[in-house]
């Protein structure tokens, strides 16, 4: 077997992008979005009709409206592909308003039951800020299941398991990035930081029986795919996955809900404590931040374009 076939013995396979033609290569489960990814996917000739027909067919809707009914566009194609459930993002604006961000859940979900989709099969992504989290709780008690996104600490995640989530994305590639960056260090292998903080989540989760399923995001390479196999869920990229798949090496199960977990003991957080834990790591912090922004920033180039058709 391939090291993407050994992968998928061990772990559910996820593909991280909007570019639903790719996906059927490498038959994945689930798939996530976000607006980076469909931003970069419709600027593609393939995929251009899709943002096309969204705004030809809502001549007075806002560009909000707009963009909502992209989303489910593309979460709609990707469906017909895989067997399993995508992730659909909650606008980024939106990462510190609870109201807004329930608000907004229900209408995507609206949109997609309208398309013929059942809930299940959608995950509502929403930033892991004590906002979004409340969010996430409320959500989740209407049925309406929830992927926690720009996740980069143990606290984020320990609060999510409390709110019930069904879904954590932790970023292994981008907690990296923070560390390299930092410190001039190369990592690699169990070394790398990105690494150790989603098996501090899984192995806190296993040992205290949270349900909420931990999904590894936002990879390098794949030396951090192969560190993590095992892990519930791993979200990859399209030239990510091809590399698993050119490669026959061996690939061993890393991850297991048999070991020991070890480590800290249980934590219950309230919003004072879960804000001062977040500020106290500044990883965490500054890519929560970052993450934000850049989500903004390309919801905002997506918004230009929908402007020129108009």
């Amino acid at each position: 077997m391939n090291q993407l076939e050994q992968l998928k013995q061990f772990t559910t396979v996820v593909a991280d992008t909007g570019d639903f033609q790719s996906i059927k290569a490498y038959t994945p489960r689930d798939a996530t979005t976000n607006p980076s990814l469909i931003l970069k996917a419709v600027q593609k000739d393939e995929y251009k009709p899709l943002l096309e027909k969204a705004v030809r067919e809502r001549p007075d809707a806002s560009t909000g409206d707009i963009i909502d009914n992209l989303l489910i566009a593309f979460g709609v194609e990707i469906l017909k592909i895989i067997p399993g459930r995508v992730s659909t993002e909650v606008d980024a604006r939106l990462s510190f308003d609870t109201e807004g961000s329930v608000a907004k859940g229900r209408q995507l979900i609206a949109l997609y039951e309208a398309a013929g989709i059942k809930r299940e099969r959608v995950l509502i992504k929403l930033a892991a800020t004590w906002e979004g989290i409340r969010a996430a709780e409320v959500l989740e008690r209407e049925g309406i299941h929830c992927n926690m996104t720009l996740l980069f600490s143990l606290g984020q995640a320990i609060a999510c398991a409390e709110a019930g989530a069904q879904l954590i994305s932790p970023f292994v590639g981008r907690i990296y990035d923070w560390y390299k960056k930092s410190t001039g260090l190369e990592y690699s292998g169990a070394d790398d930081p990105g690494v150790q903080s989603v098996k501090r989540i899984y192995n806190y989760y296993r040992k205290f029986g949270y349900k909420t399923e931990v999904m590894g995001a936002s990879f390098r390479n794949v030396s951090q795919i192969a560190e993590l196999a095992g892990c519930d869920l791993l979200t990859i990229s399209p030239d990510l996955l091809q590399k698993l798949a050119d490669s026959d090496a061996p690939l061993e199960r890393k991850l297991s809900a048999d070991a020991n977990a070890g480590g800290a003991g249980k934590m219950s957080l309230d919003e004072k404590s879960f804000r001062f834990m977040l500020n106290e790591d500044q990883m965490a912090t500054e890519k929560l931040a970052e993450g934000i922004r850049a989500f903004c920033t390309d919801s905002g180039k997506l918004k230009q374009m929908i402007a020129a058709l108009r």
